[in-house]
This record gives C-alpha cells, structure tokens and sequence, in this order.
C-alpha cells in the first residue's frame, strides 16, 4: 500500500505550534484551586466527545468551592455556533477551529484562546461477533464510506470504490457521527482527505452522505450493537467503555496499529488527535470566575480529570505550553 502523509503528524506539528493558539488579544500554575472562587456563571457548549472531561472538571472545580458550570455537548460546530455568537465561554471542541468558524466569531467580535487540554483518537468498530475484518487500511476506509461511495451495500463493493484488502461479502451498515460532530470532521480530514485529493475530488466533498449520521455516540454503539455487520466510528475514550463492539486496527501505511492510551499518546496510531477548549477573551475580562475555573481545569487537579474520564493525558511540554498560552492570555485580559 502506498504510504501517504498521516495527518497524525499534523496533530503532533499542531501541539509544537502551540495548538494554542491566541486570536485577538492574547500553563497556569500547577496548582489551581476554585476555593474562594469569585462568583459568576459559566457556560460550556459543544463537542459530545469533550463533555465529560468538562464536566467532571466542572463537578471537581464545584467541590473546591467554584462555580458549577452548565456543560451540553451538541457536538463541536454547534457548539462553535453558540460561541461565535457570544452564547457561552467555553466551546468544548474534538478538533481545531475552521477557517470559515473563525471568520464567524471575527463578525461576531469574539475573540478567543485555544487551549489544548488532551489527546483522543477515533476507534474504528464493528459488531463484536463480526470477526472478518480485523484491520482496516486508509484505502479500505475510503472505499467503504469516502465520498465516492455512495450506493456501496456491502463491505465487499468497497474494493471497486478504492479498498485494497479482501473484505467480507456481507450487508454494509454503517452508524456513525453527522456532519455537526467533529468526530466525524476529524474522521474525514486523518482516514480521508488525503486520498479524494489524489483522486481529485473537490475540496468541499464529504463522508458518503447516505447513510444516517447520528448526533449521540449512545446511539451509534446501540446501532453496532444491533447489526452483525455494522461499521462506524466513534472517539477512543467512548469506544473503551462500550461492549457489544469489537475495536478494528487502522493501518495508515505503515502496517495495523491497534487504538490504546499508549499508540495515542505516542502518535503511532493513525487515528490520534488532539481536544481543545476555547476560551472567550472577552468574557474572560469580565467574568473572574472564568478565569479561576480556567486555572483549575489546567491544574494538575483539573488535568487529573482527563485520564479519570478515559482520556490521554498531554505530554509534560505539550501541557506546559497550553499553561504558557493561558497565561498569556489571562495578561492580554488583564490590559484590555
């Protein structure tokens, strides 16, 4: 198989520029402690994938003496609708804002932080009775649901439409995110993308659109729990925790690599990627209890959260640049 570009080098490129970024204006201390907490309320919008680890930060920040903060998980781009529009404080997001989502906040006159906060990867899964597919090539997950392939029925039609490995003749259902979910831009931009650019398909193509996105990853896994031959995807951390599916190894090119903390955290499985939270610049100005439970989240407190709710935590140097980039901009709110 032709070796191609992993977009998981992207994601590692990401961290080192600082995948925190400052649009605007603009690690906190190792310590950060919501007792004596200023008060205030804070909204949290966005993706599903984020959500618990805000949430849990949330319910620890609330235990020290902070603000509860409401926590929804629409998924990333409604979340970042809400947040252009200067409906909350944070959006949770499972990847990096688009160009067009950052002209929306510019109109809107929202300026934000980007702060990179952990590591997650998307796990490829079938039925776990389905014991015919065990690894999955970026060409075979092209033929099965890349953007030329709609009207593929089963696993098998997936090789005229691009799929190099020998594939089951079986009834190809597939469960997995709807285009508001940034597991499912994730999914296109790290297994797709490469390959409709060598094919020449236009920039803005998409997933297969026939087959029915789903916004609630407990949906998707009751989807691949009920069909022996189910596809789909969702974030690493939620696929742990699911039974009734089986985890299928990815092989980007350079042979099948199986999704754990330790191939995520080290880069080594295809599907890594990094999860953000954006900060409001201008809400951060006025509100201090933003600023405190900001400070606990990248706490060691708060950081403990990530792998308690089944994340990847960050490197040493990845977490103490996302700290250098939140002081940052807390000195950039305190000037304006």
């Amino acid at each position: 198989m032709k070796k191609r570009t992993r977009p998981a080098f992207r994601f590692a490129a990401l961290a080192l520029a600082g995948g925190l970024a400052v649009s605007g204006c603009s690690g906190s201390s190792n310590s950060g402690g919501g007792e004596g907490a200023a008060e205030g309320e804070i909204a949290i919008s966005g993706s599903s994938t984020v959500e618990p680890i805000s949430v849990r930060v949330g319910e620890l920040f609330a235990e020290s003496g902070g603000v509860l903060p409401s926590v929804e998980g629409p998924g990333t781009g409604d979340g970042f609708k809400k947040f252009c529009a200067g409906e909350t404080d944070i959006s949770d997001a499972s990847r990096a804002i688009k160009d067009e989502e950052k002209a929306t906040c510019e109109e809107g006159g929202v300026t934000y932080t980007e702060l990179r906060i952990a590591n997650d990867a998307i796990t490829v899964l079938t039925n776990a009775s389905n014991d015919s597919v065990q690894c999955l090539t970026f060409d075979d997950l092209y033929g099965l649901v890349g953007p030329e392939s709609e009207g593929v029925k089963t696993w098998s039609e997936a090789t005229a439409k691009g799929a190099t490995s020998k594939l089951p003749d079986a009834p190809l259902e597939i469960f997995a995110p709807g285009t508001e979910s940034g597991t499912y831009d994730s999914f296109y931009e790290l297994a797709i993308k490469d390959i409709a650019d060598e094919r020449g398909i236009p920039e803005d193509a998409q997933i297969r659109p026939d087959y029915g996105g789903l916004a609630n990853d407990n949906e998707i896994i009751s989807g691949l729990q009920s069909v022996d031959s189910s596809f789909g995807w969702v974030g690493f951390a939620f696929a742990e925790e699911a039974t009734g599916v089986r985890e299928i190894e990815v092989d980007g090119g350079e042979g099948c690599v199986a999704p754990s903390a330790e191939t995520v955290a080290d880069g080594t499985y295809p599907l890594a990627r990094p999860l953000f939270i954006y900060v409001n610049n201008e809400k951060l100005a006025d509100t201090a209890a933003l600023s405190d439970f900001v400070d606990f989240y990248l706490s060691d407190e708060g950081m403990a959260a990530v792998p308690e709710v089944g994340y990847v935590p960050l490197t040493d140097a990845d977490l103490e640049a996302t700290r250098t980039t939140w002081t940052q901009a807390k000195a950039g709110a305190a000037k304006s």
